[in-house]
């Protein structure tokens, strides 16, 4: 897999992940959500595991990352951090508000990376 394929694949990752962590939530309040463990669990593994590609790419290519500060890597680097070792003190309120109303937007700027330049170009 050469670099751009890598990227993307980093980058399809992160949106598959991150929309099924809004689709969990779409229609539930945050009530609802601090009722239903498995729901937040799959919330909280989708988020892990799109903030797991970020560390990933900004492992993988810093410079794409510098060149896309419209995304803020640290601010998901620094959530899975506190998701991958403070299990017990994860914030469902942040998880809800994050997955449910930030997680559209991290979507939006990810499929624009990706059609930038369409596979094969």
């Amino acid at each position: 897999m050469n670099r751009e394929e890598r990227i993307r694949s980093l980058l399809d990752r992160i949106r598959s992940a991150s929309l099924d962590a809004h689709g969990f939530v779409t229609e539930l309040e945050l009530q609802d959500f601090r009722k239903n463990l498995l729901v937040q669990r799959g919330v909280g593994m989708s988020l892990l595991m799109a903030s797991e590609c970020v560390v990933q790419l900004e492992a993988f290519s810093p410079d794409f990352v510098a060149e896309h500060p419209e995304i803020p890597w640290a601010m998901i680097r620094g959530m899975r951090n506190r998701m991958a070792h403070g299990y017990f003190d994860i914030d469902l309120n942040y998880v809800f508000q994050t997955a449910k109303h930030e997680v559209p937007d991290l979507v939006r700027i990810v499929e624009t990376l990706l059609h930038i330049h369409p596979q094969g170009e």
